[in-house]
């Protein structure tokens, strides 16, 4: 071999590693806007967090209608992100069916499981960081009814309902618990004033303690609670210091970790595809406290609500999952 096939060698090699080594994750930001200061926003808070720490970067796209998912996926994947983060149960459908077709691309989804070989599906046990928070308002509340606003009828947003409503009860069975969705089409994870409406009837019922997973809907729920003198309860991302004093707690679902996590594997190397859940457990749910609402929950609410999650890890309290039986023990 002449010294200079040994050059062409070699700098082939080292084009092809490159190659390899700048394949950019990218992240597909699903309907409600990357600013919905729930979901959304703490998918794109974790992207941010891996470009500051790691100085990488990666490509972005934001969805704007339903017809866009499938073109959208292939696109980030022949664009040669690797791996294509989707966001949302509302993609399984497409991922299945776009997964097959790009063997050598990896994919993530979170919120939903799809079986394929080149797929990461990252699920939360939303229901057990729900029935913390329903301890948490059941104990707060002095009417004794208390509220929930879902976004989309989905099983999902059931299943953190109905999480709820067992922490409720677990602190008194005779606590009412009143249940909206706020519609049965995607607009539902966007329409604030609907929210707003809602949980202003929901007052009228005498609620005095709402918890909303119902995405951007979920600020127009927040902030009348707000307005009416009630506490609320965010979801998602940490919501607390949106109204200070107000918001009694968040339930907070770590879609930022999960991307990261994401994004960090596949520059290490280390991706795997498969099922991951984030549980308790491993705090990929939880309930916030911290200056915005530390004040509102006494020691004894802290006490309770830290031994019921104690248990819930060891398996001496099973939280019931809506979506393994599509219903829920109590109402």
């Amino acid at each position: 071999m002449t010294l200079m096939h040994k050059f062409l060698g070699a700098a082939a090699t080292v084009a092809l590693s490159a190659g390899v080594a700048m394949a950019e994750p990218g992240l597909i930001i699903d309907l409600g806007g990357k600013f919905d200061k729930s979901f959304n926003e703490s998918a794109y808070t974790g992207a941010q967090r891996w470009v500051e720490e790691t100085g990488g970067d990666y490509m972005e796209t934001e969805l704007q209608s339903e017809a866009q998912r499938e073109q959208t996926m292939r696109r980030m994947a022949e664009r040669g992100a690797n791996p294509v983060v989707v966001l949302g149960f509302a993609n399984a459908s497409t991922l299945e069916k776009v997964a097959p077709d790009y063997p050598e691309t990896n994919f993530t989804i979170v919120d939903s499981v799809v079986d394929q070989p080149n797929v990461q599906s990252i699920v939360f046990s939303e229901h057990e960081g729900s029935y913390l928070v329903g301890m948490l308002a059941g104990m707060a509340s002095d009417t004794g009814t208390v509220s929930f606003v879902g976004g989309m009828d989905v099983p999902l947003i059931r299943k953190f309902a109905c999480g709820y409503v067992q922490g409720v009860k677990a602190v008194d069975p005779e606590i009412e618990v009143i249940q909206n969705m706020t519609g049965t089409t995607p607009s539902a994870w966007n329409d604030p004033v609907k929210g707003g409406e809602l949980t202003r009837a929901q007052i009228s019922q005498g609620s005095d303690v709402v918890y909303a997973a119902a995405g951007g809907t979920g600020v127009g729920v927040l902030q009348t609670a707000a307005d009416e003198g009630i506490y609320s309860i965010g979801v998602d991302s940490n919501q607390n210091y949106l109204h200070p004093g107000s918001v009694l707690t968040s339930m907070v679902k770590r879609v930022d970790n999960a991307v990261y996590d994401a994004f960090q594997s596949a520059a290490e190397g280390k991706f795997e595809t498969g099922v991951q859940v984030l549980d308790l457990e491993s705090e990929g749910v939880a309930y916030a406290v911290d200056e915005h609402n530390e004040a509102l929950i006494t020691d004894e609410m802290s006490a309770a609500v830290e031994e019921a999650k104690q248990k819930i890890i060891s398996g001496e309290i099973e939280v019931h999952d809506y979506t393994a039986t599509d219903s829920c023990p109590v109402e």
